[in-house]
């Protein structure tokens, strides 16, 4: 996995900024690989360039599609086109919001689906199924339906977070842009701004509470949000030591001085009551209506899908808007304009599903030119292929404030998946509820945390992911 490359990270926004997305000026506005022990692939049909994996005639395919923030429609898209190419075929796409629990049963019985999509706070971790998935090597040098090779329709460093142990088992689909959120209309209307610095938060979280407000709200399942934040700013202040530290597992990596800079901060925004009570008894889209519905929360912190996920729950003129991760100090290592970008939603073909060359052709399928437009119009952010977004941004503030911090930020992007490779999600809700609600300090927090990679880093069993 690597997540190391910050240059190749550098140098796919640069590409992207050259004019893949959006000009600057209106911003404001043959048969897939596998192991030997892969299992029977089912039915073969005949391997030419416009069935490249070899799906035979009306083969079904079973696809598990996390139901999160972009729902599961845009996979289904895939199905009409999918039909017409394996006369008749049938695609199905099950929605799920417990991957690792529904799923890892069938991992386990050898007879997992065709494709997931391993994304949620339930996810599986990687690095427990790697060897199980197939390589997606021979997608991305097939053609699309347009007639393109896969590779060169993608952001160039779009596929570095999808190899894992030296095989690419993973296919991010979405671009994805990590800030605060917030109300712009709000923010004007109270003469207030995006903090850049940590004391910025709490000076605002203090004028958020005179107007009777909070700074910031939470749910359960999505407690982790803050973690995510956490370390954004840990990274912006301290640089890349901090992103290699914690990619690497490294001992006492949560004790760096730029992250318990901002754990401080975080306990002192807890303390000062500038999070909404109750986060850890309500779930996340509940807690997020807080914000984007009723208004009661001022900021919250997420990745682009917030907008389409809230969609029909946010108030009339919110004119939604990302801003980066505030730094604790003006003399950060980063720039203010630094943010935390990366490709999301993984995307993998189990080995032993039975129908394997019909996970590949799907993906083949979502990458075409039509199904990543029609991803970026109903959901209102990019997937991995270029030239998909207007220069209107389909009407979308917050898209178009996704690119206007893309334009901004320039080289100084970042990113970091240690949550996905290990799967520790889970365990980190239940840390950060804790420290949300103030029953946790800076301490019990930073110790938590370090147990579960102290753990993870000892056991041999677990390939680790070396983090440069």
């Amino acid at each position: 996995m690597s997540e190391s490359t910050t240059l190749q990270r550098r140098r796919f926004l640069g590409l992207v900024l050259a004019g893949t997305l959006v000009p600057a000026a209106t911003a404001a506005c043959a048969a897939s690989g596998g192991n030997e022990d892969s299992g029977d692939s089912g039915p073969t049909g005949e391997v030419s360039e416009q069935n490249p994996f070899g799906v035979a005639k009306g083969a079904a395919v079973d696809a598990v599609i996390f139901d999160g923030g972009y729902g599961t429609d845009y996979v289904s898209f895939a199905a009409a086109k999918y039909a017409d190419l394996h006369d008749g075929g049938k695609l199905t796409v099950s929605p799920s919001t417990q991957i690792a629990q529904e799923l890892q049963p069938r991992f386990v019985g050898g007879n997992p689906p065709d494709l997931l999509d391993n994304s949620g706070a339930n996810a599986i971790g990687l690095a427990t199924i790697a060897a199980q998935l197939e390589d997606l090597t021979p997608l991305t040098k097939a053609k699309n339906t347009d007639g393109d090779v896969i590779a060169d329709t993608l952001y160039p460093g779009m596929l570095d977070d999808g190899t894992y142990d030296g095989r690419l088992v993973q296919l991010n689909y979405v671009l994805t842009v990590y800030g605060l959120w917030y109300s712009k209309s709000l923010f004007d209307a109270n003469g207030w701004k995006a903090p850049a610095t940590w004391d910025d938060a709490l000076a605002l979280g203090a004028s958020a509470k005179e107007k009777g407000k909070y700074l910031f709200c939470w749910g359960k399942e999505a407690a982790s949000y803050y973690l995510t934040l956490a370390v954004d700013s840990a990274v912006k202040e301290g640089g890349d030591e901090v992103r290699v530290a914690l990619g690497n597992l490294e001992a006492n990596a949560w004790s760096h001085p730029a992250v318990q800079a901002v754990f401080g901060k975080m306990s002192e925004a807890v303390k000062a009551g500038y999070f909404r009570p109750g986060g850890a008894g309500t779930q996340f889209t509940a807690a997020q209506a807080q914000w984007s519905q009723a208004q009661e929360a001022i900021l919250y912190p997420s990745g682009s899908w917030i907008e389409n996920e809230m969609k029909s729950q946010t108030a009339p003129d919110f004119q939604m808007t990302g801003a980066p991760p505030p730094s604790v100090t003006s003399g950060a290592a980063m720039p203010a304009t630094a943010f935390h970008a990366s490709a999301g939603e993984p995307f993998v073909v189990p080995s032993k599903g039975k129908n394997k060359a019909g996970g590949m052709e799907v993906l083949r399928i979502m990458l075409s030119k039509e199904a990543a437009t029609n991803f970026a119009k109903t959901k209102l952010s990019s997937t991995v292929v270029k030239d998909t977004v207007p220069e209107d941004a389909f009407g979308s503030t917050a898209l178009a404030s996704q690119i206007a911090m893309l334009n901004a930020a320039g080289e100084d992007t970042y990113t970091f998946n240690f949550n996905d490779v290990y799967g520790f999600t889970s365990q980190n809700n239940v840390l950060w509820n804790g420290f949300l609600s103030g029953q946790l300090d800076v301490a019990g927090l930073t110790s938590g945390l370090q147990q579960q990679f102290d753990q993870t880093r000892e056991d041999s069993s677990i390939v680790k992911v070396k983090v440069s």
